[in-house]
């Protein structure tokens, strides 16, 4: 917009420069035809007036022209070119002085003419001389002089544009190898910044990566302290469970059930600390693996109940996060499924449109909308005869949501209650 812009105005001043330049030239050329015509007018022995033919200049004899003289002295002489044929110039009066005009011509024509006074010798009066011609002559200067300039100045602009356009592509193309490198990092293809980049970028993609590892180390040291705070609370409410645990009497009910309270809570905000410090740039987790070692566990601990758990895992699929959060998220998901199952628990994963579609049938007895819809608050349990502190699907829907995720439910093919989870899909690994 610039460059047109500036283009623009260039071309205003130079067609303005040129055109008063043509006009100053047409102005002097007029002034030496008028000087031509005063050094070939003649007075005769009798008072008229002759005037010898003009050198240079035909189109004087040439009717209409365009180019014409005329002498008057507003008494009886009256003389004119040829060209002016049986028409006239509208002079001004004898005694005006020095002026130049714009006037008509013959056949509509629009004329510059150049006036002035004379008193040649032989005659007591001044005449009138006057030489005028058609300003089509000057914009036929003009004209291609613009025509040139507006081609060039277009020509030209587009050749900016063009240069410009190059400049910012190679100027910006190590910022785009920088957002590729970056996009690898978020997707789990790479865990750095990785790259031949140029000196002008190569700080910027040093503090990035060194800015990846410490966030690496402040997430790794976030999960750590949220496991060293999980054991030292742990510990002392299982002493006071044991303590009270063959109790009876209303005391020994109340510490109890504030201890149930206390673990729940203590439950739930370390799920949601350990969640909030598991979404690591650049981690990726093969799925395949990870319902896999699930399965082999969840078989060992429902193996008295007998319950088939079946994974379908179509193609290769990647989980865009940390292998801990989507073990715990499945694994709760999983675990509830083989509770409530009377046989047969199926699992499946596919990748789709960039995510991962998790669905979890069982054919147990299934929820109602309105239970499904309760089923996902916190600590919330719906059967208190099966263990369990009710904060699994709480936990889920939590991280999923930290990963942009979704987790519903709703009723199964196989009769009982389907759990669908989806979560953000990674690149697979380069081979």
């Amino acid at each position: 917009m610039w460059i047109a812009v500036a283009l623009g105005i260039a071309g205003v001043a130079l067609s303005t420069l040129f055109r008063d330049h043509v006009e100053r030239s047409f102005e002097s050329r007029l002034s030496v035809l008028l000087d031509s015509l005063i050094v070939a007018a003649e007075v005769t022995d009798g008072g008229g007036l002759t005037v010898a033919p003009l050198p240079g200049e035909p189109r004087f004899s040439r009717p209409f022209s365009g180019w014409y003289w005329q002498i008057i002295d507003g008494q009886r002489i009256d003389e004119r070119s040829r060209s002016l044929w049986d028409q006239s110039l509208a002079l001004g009066p004898v005694g005006a002085g020095r002026t130049i005009t714009g006037v008509s011509g013959p056949e509509t024509q629009s004329l510059r003419m150049l006036e002035r006074d004379i008193t040649l010798p032989g005659l007591d009066r001044p005449l009138r001389f006057a030489v005028a011609a058609d300003l089509e002559s000057m914009a036929g200067e003009i004209r291609p002089f613009t025509v040139t300039l507006s081609v060039a100045l277009a020509l030209l602009g587009l050749g900016l544009i063009a240069a410009l356009a190059l400049q910012v592509r190679y100027g910006l193309m190590p910022l785009t190898s920088v957002r590729r490198a970056l996009a690898a990092v978020r997707d789990g293809r790479a865990e750095r910044l990785e790259g031949d980049f140029p000196n002008e970028v190569g700080p910027l993609t040093t503090e990035l990566n060194a800015m990846l590892a410490h966030n690496d180390a402040l997430l790794e040291r976030a999960r750590r302290h949220a496991g060293n705070l999980a054991h030292a609370l742990k510990t002392p409410l299982s002493v006071l469970t044991n303590a009270v645990d063959e109790d009876t009497g209303p005391l020994a009910d109340t510490v109890r059930s504030q201890i149930a309270t206390m673990r729940r809570d203590v439950e739930h905000h370390l799920a949601h600390a350990r969640a909030s410090s598991g979404e690591r740039i650049g981690t990726r987790t093969a799925i395949a693996s990870v319902l896999d070692g699930l399965k082999r566990t969840l078989d060992l601990l429902h193996a008295e109940r007998k319950v088939d758990l079946v994974v379908d895992v179509t193609g290769d699929p990647y989980f865009r996060g940390d292998r801990q959060d989507l073990e715990e998220m499945l694994g709760n998901l999983m675990d509830n499924g083989c509770k409530w199952a009377r046989s047969t628990v199926r699992v499946s994963a596919k990748q789709e449109a960039g995510q991962v579609r998790f669905s979890i049938d069982d054919d147990g007895p299934g929820l109602s909308e309105e239970r499904r819809a309760e089923a996902l608050q916190r600590g919330r349990r719906l059967d208190e005869a099966t263990p369990g502190d009710g904060l699994g699907l709480d936990i889920v829907y939590d991280l999923a949501q930290l990963y942009d995720g979704k987790l519903s439910l709703d009723r199964s093919p196989d009769g009982g209650l389907r759990a669908e989870l989806t979560l953000p899909a990674a690149a697979r690994p380069a081979a």
